[in-house]
């Protein structure tokens, strides 16, 4: 039988029994005792989405134990990360806590938005009084305006203050009280000045994003608005579309302040800097590595899952420019065309390289391109760890394989 590179590769490394505890990896760590493959008990989703990586969910993102690990094995403090693939930021905030500069590209306006609230520094007491400040200004405000529409009332007022929203999507996809509440947060946003607004803009999004008329059991990718009781998988009984969103500003205005308060007690003193801009054409400052997840080819659309806050913020839709997105699907061209893009971000990121950096790439390669890519990019393969991927919860209880691919300038 023929083994693909993944398999080959892999076979050069023997786990060790005991999965590795990231805070004992250091440089003299050999590939051949990592062993990667954490079970639920062995890391919670708690450790998982700990302190700010939960600011708001993220389709798609690779674990911060995993990016720790490769952080202590390759870098060290005053050492430069590059992630040019930075998606939620999970690269930026782990070297953040090791006191390593980050430096993250990434296409989505969104995805640069949470990126930089995560990595930010906060004074604390400022922060919780404009979180607290904000939320009785929203009660206020719909307390005075107070007229609760009906489920089936098709028109939610926008404010002034809201005019770059789209309101055809916010309308099919929020009950008009639920759009009403989301709009004069928004509205408040815009109006009063806040120090730390693009904080209040994430605790928004994620309000908005479990705020839709869609299932419990459906948040990442809903088809189409939810407006009847359903059988709810979630809680095994009959649910009703949510109508309301202050609830889940209220909860998660608090949730953040706790998570940037926790991430101010343990962060250490590290440049980063976060960019928005496609890393085919970016020139990527001097760095000593690379740790990064790509996107996979045809199967995420990374604008999509967070259409809620483009439709918010008014933020520019790039997803035509994602590498390898989900609408040009995963056919021979498609792939074709994603090891080329991928390939030219890694010259690039390998060009601006220091001689002995490592470029670290984590990825569920089933179709067995990055062989491939590495090639193309003239970069060596000095391993790969595979990593049985069993955490997962809800509908999406499947089980898989990633693998990570160590690759170093010939």
């Amino acid at each position: 039988m023929t083994l693909t590179y993944a398999e080959k590769a892999s076979k050069l490394y023997d786990a060790s029994e005991l999965p590795t505890n990231p805070a004992e990896v250091n440089s003299q760590t050999s590939l051949q005792s990592l062993n990667l493959n954490w079970s639920e008990s062995q890391l919670s989703e708690k450790e998982r989405t700990k302190h700010v990586h939960r600011l708001h969910p993220y389709l798609g993102k690779f674990i911060p134990q995993l990016v720790e690990v490769f952080l202590r094995k390759y870098f060290r403090k005053g050492h430069t990360v590059l992630d040019p693939f930075s998606g939620s930021g999970t690269t930026l905030v782990q070297a953040i806590e090791l006191g390593i500069n980050s430096v993250g590209y990434d296409v989505s306006a969104f995805n640069v938005l949470l990126s930089r609230v995560k990595t930010a520094r906060y004074d604390l007491k400022v922060a919780r009084k404009e979180i607290a400040d904000i939320l009785e200004k929203t009660k206020l405000s719909l307390r005075k305006n107070h007229r609760q529409p009906s489920f089936w009332e098709s028109e939610a007022k926008p404010s002034v203050h809201s005019v770059d929203v789209n309101m055809d999507y916010l309308k099919r996809w929020f009950a008009p009280q639920a759009l009403t509440e989301l709009l004069t947060f928004l509205g408040l946003i815009r109006t009063e000045g806040y120090k730390y607004e693009r904080l209040l803009k994430v605790i928004l999004c994620r309000s908005a994003r479990s705020a839709r008329l869609t299932t419990h059991f459906d948040l990442d990718f809903p088809k189409e608005p939810q407006t009847t009781p359903y059988w709810c998988y979630k809680h095994s009984r009959e649910c009703y579309p949510t109508t309301e969103a202050f609830k889940f500003i209220e909860r998660y205005s608090f949730d953040s302040a706790r998570r940037i308060e926790r991430f101010a007690g343990i962060r250490q003193n590290a440049r980063v800097l976060v960019r928005h801009s496609d890393s085919r054409k970016a020139s990527f400052p001097k760095h000593d590595g690379v740790i990064t997840s790509p996107p996979y080819v045809g199967l995420i659309d990374y604008h999509e899952q967070h259409a809620y806050a483009y439709a918010l913020l008014g933020l520019h839709d790039k997803r035509l420019k994602e590498i390898g997105p989900a609408v040009n699907g995963s056919s021979q061209k498609a792939s074709l065309q994603y090891k080329k893009d991928i390939a030219e971000v890694f010259r690039r990121a390998a060009a601006s390289m220091t001689a002995r950096g490592r470029i670290i790439v984590v990825a569920n390669d089933r179709a067995n391109l990055y062989e491939e890519i590495a090639r193309e990019a003239n970069l060596d393969v000095e391993g790969i760890v595979t990593r049985h991927v069993n955490r997962r919860t809800g509908r999406r209880s499947n089980q898989f394989f990633e693998s990570i691919f160590v690759w170093r300038l010939k």
